[in-house]
């Protein structure tokens, strides 16, 4: 994690403009989420007042560089251009490994990412502060639960490579679908219950980025709270399983390769 935290460290320019620029999505993000609820003329829209919806964007715009949905290809990569090989030499799984610094890449962003959206954010909007002490810990509980699932899910997505060499098609795939399917776009209590919940029990998606902000936002009474982050603790168990089935599977068919 320390070397991962170091290498991410060296962006420096790509930091501050990273900053910047969720930043300025943030405005144009809150203040359409902030039209459409006063457009529906309640006081709130599936559960979120001005201030709740103030304070998803925000700290969902921070979080993004935390969870990271998208944007890593280095497995990809690898396995294109044949280094891949080299990581299967070393005595750390590679699954352990890229974990390992993906964690370490994620409090780099904590720290550098999340920080300047939060500050931000009050300055313009009111802001929602959590009124339950439980909030905070499953909050940050619930943001590391999110990261190590979102990286079990890029990391399949990059292990089609061992299959496909050309990782392109998946890649727009996710994408897309984490989204519009995690709750980046817009909350996903906007959709129906018949869409929302068998989206929650059936996907890992909404796990992603969805489930820590409302879990900050106190939608939910503490109960429902704790039984969302342990479908998070699930969906992290069973996706990190598939990852090393995954990658054992891909190891047979390279020695096959190589004769």
């Amino acid at each position: 994690m320390g070397a991962g935290f170091r290498r991410y460290s060296t962006y420096r320019q790509a930091t501050v403009a990273g900053a910047f620029t969720n930043t300025v999505f943030g405005f144009l993000r809150c203040y359409v989420l902030l039209a459409v609820a006063a457009g529906a003329g309640t006081a709130t829209v599936g559960g979120y007042d001005a201030a709740r919806l103030a304070t998803f964007v925000w700290f969902g715009q921070g979080l993004l560089a935390v969870v990271l949905l998208w944007g890593w290809t280095e497995l990809a990569d690898r396995i294109r251009t044949g280094d891949v090989v080299a990581d299967l030499l070393r005595p750390v799984h590679p699954v352990t490994r890229y974990l390992a610094t993906d964690l370490g890449r994620a409090g780099h962003a904590a720290l550098t990412r999340l920080v300047p959206p939060v500050l931000v954010g009050p300055l313009f909007f009111p802001f929602y502060v959590p009124h339950r002490w439980s909030t905070v810990p499953l909050f940050v509980v619930s943001v590391v639960l999110a990261t190590v699932l979102c990286f079990g899910c890029r990391f399949l997505v990059n292990a089609t490579g061992y299959w496909l060499l050309d990782v392109r098609g998946p890649m727009v795939l996710w994408a897309l679908g984490s989204g519009v399917l995690a709750g980046l776009y817009f909350p996903l209590r906007f959709l129906p219950d018949w869409v929302a919940v068998p989206l929650w029990l059936l996907t890992p998606l909404p796990s992603l980025f969805q489930t820590p902000l409302d879990v900050l936002v106190e939608v939910d009474p503490t109960p429902r709270q704790l039984w969302l982050v342990v479908l998070q603790a699930v969906w992290v168990v069973a996706i990190l399983v598939l990852c090393h089935l995954v990658q054992r599977s891909a190891e047979r068919r390279l020695v096959v390769q190589g004769g």
